[in-house]
């Protein structure tokens, strides 16, 4: 069986639910991720907690930064071979370089495989990627749906996913993690593209404010 096109996804999301139906109609259809390649998929990872509880564009100015001071190539290589004190000259704090390289110690001692984490399951890849300081199920969630292009993704411990469905369904509170997760069983396997019209929730209410 071929996996169905986008198109085809979003016909089948918009008939689940009128509110999810009326934010199709505004925004249309979400973008289909392609998986990071996998020599990229330590950068994509290391850009993740970077842009760990920062602002966008605080976060990309940071991870900037980062870069330059790696020579332009952010690989484990390049992390190990540098200072702390030039990680953080970044801008980034000392748990985050501390956390980077945590990660990069453990790519280069081969405790964590990433040309793997496309064969498991997205459970084994939460379980794999927690073990390394600093990473906590939010920051594997966005690895899964950014860098593995994961369709059943549901990052209930992102602020703006909560804020985005707690607007978007009427809701009179912001749901906690907790309440959201139950909340998102009816859009499997795609409550990837659900989390991705929460953000466009978000976005919509900053651009009027």
């Amino acid at each position: 069986m071929t996996a169905p096109t986008m198109a085809e996804t979003v016909a089948l999301l918009k008939g689940r639910d009128p509110a999810l139906a009326a934010l199709i109609e505004q925004h249309g259809p979400p973008p289909r991720r392609k998986p990071v390649p996998v020599g990229r998929r330590f950068g994509s990872l290391a850009e993740i907690i970077v842009y760990q509880q920062l602002a966008g564009n605080a976060a990309a100015a940071i991870h900037g930064r980062f870069e330059s001071v790696l020579g332009g190539t952010v690989s484990p290589e390049a992390v190990l071979a540098a200072p702390l004190a030039a990680l953080t000259s970044s801008g980034l704090s000392g748990t985050k370089a501390a956390s980077i390289r945590d990660l990069a110690e453990r790519v280069a001692s081969g405790e964590i495989e990433l040309d793997r984490m496309g064969r498991l399951s997205d459970d084994a890849v939460v379980e794999y990627l927690t073990r390394v300081r600093g990473i906590g199920p939010w920051t594997a969630d966005m690895f899964l749906l950014g860098t593995l292009g994961r369709l059943d993704v549901w990052p209930v411990g992102d602020y703006g996913v909560r804020a985005g469905f707690g607007r978007a369904w009427g809701m009179a509170e912001i749901p906690t993690p907790k309440e959201l997760m139950p909340l998102g069983d009816p859009f499997r396997p795609y409550r990837s593209l659900v989390a991705w019209y929460c953000w466009r929730v978000v976005d919509d209410r900053t651009a009027r404010t």
